[in-house]
């Protein structure tokens, strides 16, 4: 099928922003190509007017060929691809003097190669048609050093740095790459990872963010759309940490 519509790539739809950012591009007037969505979340984003494509067994990036086959679907389906966004990495925490190369290996493969893996897929098609946008999820930690998780921050730099170098260089051909690095988010895994188990454990938390909160899913999917949606087309090469301050 052809579209005139935009087509976007969501590299995971069942995971963290993926199902709020997937509605909200929909919305938008984007047809879409999903990783790893649900029946419900397909069925939402086609009663807002979207086609959709889905593509199972793409949970992570990491994954062989993961990026390749959301990269295969887009230009299969629809013909065309204009815009991308995909969150890699799992938070890994613990002190580098308890830590090992099994360690390593695990923040490399989630925070580094996986982004480096959707960007080589992504980047190519969109120099060739002449423009497109990516936005590469990773992590505020990136930013500064961060206690607990040494690795995870090292490489979440490592991926952040990645994308600005690869918006450098592609800038000529109107390809736009940001990225967006996330802390403090509403979000299960984020929770486990602090240990927030009842009020006082999360009160403890967001003690810690300056605006006194956690973000929610449907904030973190709104300032992504802003990168994604064709809205803006005269940025690129940046990092936004999304922390609530933090």
């Amino acid at each position: 099928m052809s579209t005139s519509r935009r087509v976007a790539i969501i590299g995971n739809a069942g995971f963290y922003v993926g199902p709020a950012l997937s509605k909200l591009l929909a919305q938008r007037g984007c047809d879409l190509v999903v990783g790893n969505a649900r029946g419900d979340l397909v069925a939402e984003l086609e009663a807002l007017g979207a086609r959709v494509v889905v593509v199972d067994g793409v949970a992570t990036m990491e994954e062989d060929g993961a990026a390749e086959r959301l990269v295969g679907a887009a230009l299969e389906h629809f013909g065309r691809l204009d815009a991308a966004c995909a969150f890699t990495g799992q938070i890994v925490i613990g002190r580098f003097t308890s830590s090992s190369e099994a360690d390593l290996d695990q923040v490399l493969d989630g925070c580094l190669r996986a982004p480096y893996r959707f960007l080589r897929a992504v980047v190519d098609p969109m120099v060739a048609s002449g423009g497109g946008q990516v936005l590469l999820l990773t992590s505020a930690a990136g930013t500064k050093p961060t206690r607990g998780a040494p690795l995870y921050s090292a490489a979440r730099a490592g991926a952040n740095m990645l994308a600005q170098n690869v918006a450098a260089e592609v800038a000529r051909y109107g390809v736009q790459v940001n990225a967006l690095g996330t802390n403090f988010m509403d979000f299960p895994e984020f929770l486990r990872a602090n240990r927030v188990t009842d009020e006082a454990s999360r009160a403890k938390v967001e003690s810690m963010v300056p605006m006194g909160r956690l973000g929610t899913m449907e904030e973190c999917a709104a300032m992504c759309a802003a990168f994604l949606d064709g809205s803006s087309r005269f940025q690129t090469g940046q990092f936004l940490a999304y922390a609530g301050g933090a």
